[in-house]
């Protein structure tokens, strides 16, 4: 059906300045929107799905006035939030003040270009997916920096320092368990990560989420959760918006569409991590029983999905917030000893056959 919707478009006008240069273009850009779409429309609702959640886990019942059982609470707030005004200080940075929020939300939309909803269905199938993915994301905290610097005020510069060191921090674990799955899977490419979890005895006889990286892998698959849930300054490692401490951080000065536009690169952060997650340790579409194998390998990777960004609600109802000097421990001298050990563990694992790369 694709094929035959860009076949259409190819033939759409005569000449070569349209089939070479225009329609290629033109085909990306309707893929880009196809795929941002619906993911601007998960990241608002995950906002109400985190409300009803954790109202559940506290006995309450959270949003359910606007719409039916609350389901327009995230458009009245993006109106909300549309419709005031952008206060800007007068000592502020004017330019890196507005590009500061522009920076955080663009590395989590960006990533999203190499990340496969199928076999064939991604919007570029690179072979060095999981290394592109890394080096967006690692971005990301320059958006923090510069919106803590440019609003020229004691909180935000605070939170922009705490927010950049821990996420510096967490990054150099997160690569290590990138580096592990490589090893397993013997390519960078996430298409073939996750086919490789396809394959097994488990797999053979039906059982194929024994299959998957989250068994061989499971010390790496615990410490890439919890690095995720730093990575993205999320509860209870969100030391950059501590409110008890320094109010909301980097984000003090902001207001209206700047203020909401943070709050999308944190959601849309937290959905990116969870599918890369899915992808690298839990099959990705892949059927966890083969009795199973007729539902649409799509439904199980947004299954999957779900269940993993609902477990960063689950754990921000669930602990206190850490101390900074805590979160920097956890880091740097439980997390790093722990990935290279297992990178350790995993060469000889891979060195003796227990399993192949590529396998």
């Amino acid at each position: 059906m694709i094929d035959a919707i860009y076949n259409v478009g190819l033939h759409l006008f005569a000449g070569s300045w349209w089939s070479g240069i225009a329609w290629p273009v033109v085909w990306n850009l309707i893929k880009i929107v196809v795929l941002l779409a619906p993911l601007m429309g998960a990241v608002a609702y995950l906002t109400l799905w985190e409300r009803r959640l954790l109202g559940f886990m506290q006995a309450r019942l959270g949003p359910n006035r606007v719409g039916p059982a609350g389901l327009l609470q995230p458009i009245a707030d993006a109106v909300k939030l549309l419709t005031k005004e952008i206060i800007r200080p007068t000592a502020a940075a004017k330019g890196l003040f507005f590009i500061g929020p522009v920076m955080a939300i663009m590395p989590a939309l960006a990533a999203w270009v190499v990340i496969p909803f199928g076999p064939e269905a991604a919007l570029a199938n690179i072979n060095a997916g999981l290394l592109l993915v890394l080096a967006i994301t690692s971005i990301e905290v320059y958006g923090v920096i510069i919106a803590g610097w440019a609003s020229n005020s004691k909180y935000p510069m605070l939170g922009a320092l705490r927010a950049s060191a821990q996420m510096v921090s967490y990054e150099i674990a997160l690569g290590f368990c990138f580096l592990v799955v490589l090893m397993v899977s013997g390519s960078m490419n996430l298409t073939d990560i996750v086919m490789g979890q396809a394959k097994g005895m488990a797999a053979d006889k039906g059982l194929g989420f024994l299959s998957w990286n989250w068994l061989p892998l499971l010390p790496i698959f615990m410490v890439y959760l919890i690095s995720v849930v730093a990575e993205v300054n999320r509860h209870p490692f969100d030391m950059a918006e501590g409110e008890a401490e320094i109010v909301a951080g980097h984000m003090v000065e902001y207001s209206g569409m700047g203020f909401a536009t943070f709050f999308l690169a944190e959601y849309a952060s937290m959905w990116l991590v969870s599918i890369l997650a899915v992808i690298m340790f839990l099959g990705g579409w892949l059927s966890p029983i083969g009795a199973l194998d007729f539902i649409p390998g799509w439904i199980w990777l947004g299954i999957k999905t779900f269940i993993v960004v609902s477990m960063f609600i689950w754990i921000r109802a669930t602990f206190p917030r850490y101390r900074y000097d805590q979160i920097m421990r956890l880091g740097w001298k439980v997390f790093i000893p722990v990935t290279l050990a297992w990178i350790c563990v995993t060469a000889l694992m891979v060195y003796f056959k227990v399993f192949e790369a590529g396998q």
